[in-house]
């Protein structure tokens, strides 16, 4: 996962980019980078890091540019370095291009060597640099036509930005795997960000999500859209955006991400209801879940975790050591509320079991009489190539272990996840315009690619 906004105005849009992309921080906390266009030129910086991080006053006031694109990254493609930070820059028949990807290309390593053996030198190790180079190789004028071309060879999932100089462009892949939303502030100019949440912030009113397939192209005469092919595949969104890594208060391919996990509260406790005393959420992402469990159960919900609000996401860092340590940092027990008490733990997923047995066993070091653990999504027994960091079947608790074993391998009393028609009829959209291969194995692209 990664977060990419886009922005084309009359006006300078270096700082409603800097606080559109620091929206999106919660998709990538590993480097962040902007790339500024003012017609003669592009100017770009990227570094290790926050957002807040790279970027200083000094530098927002410097620049100036009506179009830009901005990234935050962390790793599935390549490793945790400042040369694979985003966004990409190339050079290409007298035009620069800059771009940002989000998402996994599935046959990249298969493209990359064919590059290689045609004299090509990469300068990073992320599939977005081979996007980038096809782009440019193909460019002639026509960038529709050379994304069309580029399209026409790479699998898998992107949502992208592009700039020329004076040019923005977005396109998304032909099953709309990874969210891209396009936005207008009034008087101001045209937004694309992979969450609908950071044009608000930014003060622009969501138009739609850019289609499936559709390549938009933004410039001083106006929007056009154009579509990668003529036949259309039937979408396939990634359920996990809403399960785990968009913002609450996020609305992507029309499904709201708050009343989503709130309706998989309500759900979760029709299928698995447990006899205890409090609710308790593990923030952020599973409290709309808990509040759902909690009002359609009438057990109190209660703040039984203490977050600390310095810290990024466990599950998106780089290393298993690393993830252990973010736990602690994060999340600590609030003894005087669960001591004695019989609690209901709700989460949006267990992914490799770290964060659950680490939260459990503190729990109980805190008093808790009982812990059960309520699960708001089924378990990921499948790897994804699409841009999740769960490429190995041994790095997923679910695909090795039964409920029962990984009820015991992270302490709880009772666990249990709710079912895939309980998740599809949380999402009031069709189950079949859903990517779900990391619970069901059934996998939008032809599985002898992968």
């Amino acid at each position: 996962m990664c977060g990419i906004i886009g922005m084309f105005s009359d006006k300078d849009v270096t700082k409603p980019l800097f606080y559109g992309l620091s929206s999106l921080q919660h998709r990538g906390q590993e480097s962040a980078g902007l790339s500024i266009g003012n017609g003669q030129e592009i100017i770009r910086k990227k570094g290790m890091g926050l957002v807040t991080d790279v970027f200083t006053p000094s530098i927002l006031e410097e620049w100036k540019g009506n179009v830009g694109i901005g990234h935050v990254r962390y790793s599935t493609s390549g490793g945790s370095y400042e040369y694979n930070s985003q966004p990409l820059m190339a050079f290409a028949r007298g035009e620069t291009l800059s771009l940002a990807h989000n998402g996994n290309l599935i046959n990249y390593q298969i493209l990359r060597t064919r590059l290689e053996e045609e004299g090509m030198m990469f300068q990073t190790t992320i599939d977005s640099e081979v996007i980038l180079y096809l782009i440019s190789r193909y460019y002639h004028g026509d960038i529709v036509d050379a994304i069309r071309k580029t399209m026409d060879l790479i699998e898998g999932a992107y949502a992208i930005v592009l700039i020329l100089k004076d040019t923005l462009v977005a396109f998304r892949d032909p099953y709309g795997i990874r969210p891209l939303v396009l936005g207008k502030k009034p008087g101001e100019g045209t937004i694309v960000s992979s969450e609908s949440s950071s044009v608000e912030i930014m003060g622009g009113q969501v138009l739609r999500d850019i289609h499936p397939g559709e390549i938009v192209v933004i410039d001083k005469s106006g929007q056009q859209s154009y579509q990668y092919k003529h036949e259309q595949k039937t979408p396939k969104h990634c359920v996990f955006e809403y399960v785990y890594f968009a913002r609450n208060d996020a609305t992507l391919d029309g499904v709201n991400a708050y009343m989503f996990r709130r309706r998989c509260g309500e759900i979760l406790y029709d299928e698995a209801p447990a006899n205890v005393d409090l609710v308790i959420p593990v923030p952020d992402s599973g409290i709309p879940s808990a509040i759902g469990y909690s009002q359609r159960s009438k057990i109190p919900l209660a703040e039984g975790l203490v977050k600390n609000r310095y810290m990024g996401r466990t599950f998106i860092k780089p290393s298993q050591e690393e993830r252990e340590m973010a736990v602690k940092l994060k999340l600590n027990p609030l003894t005087h509320v669960v001591i004695d008490k019989k609690i209901v733990l709700v989460d949006d997923s267990i992914v490799r079991g770290t964060t659950s047995a680490n939260l459990i066993r503190r729990l109980r070091d805190a008093g808790a009489k009982e812990v059960h653990m309520r699960i708001t999504s089924p378990p990921v027994i499948n790897p994804c190539y699409y841009g999740i960091d769960t490429p190995q079947r041994s790095k997923l608790i679910a695909a090795n272990y039964s409920i029962e074993e990984i009820q015991k391998k992270i302490g709880a009393d009772s666990l249990a996840f709710i079912s895939l028609e309980g998740l599809d009829k949380a999402t009031r959209i069709q189950g079949e315009h859903l990517c779900k291969a990391c619970f069901d194995g059934v996998y939008p692209v032809d599985p002898i690619v992968l």
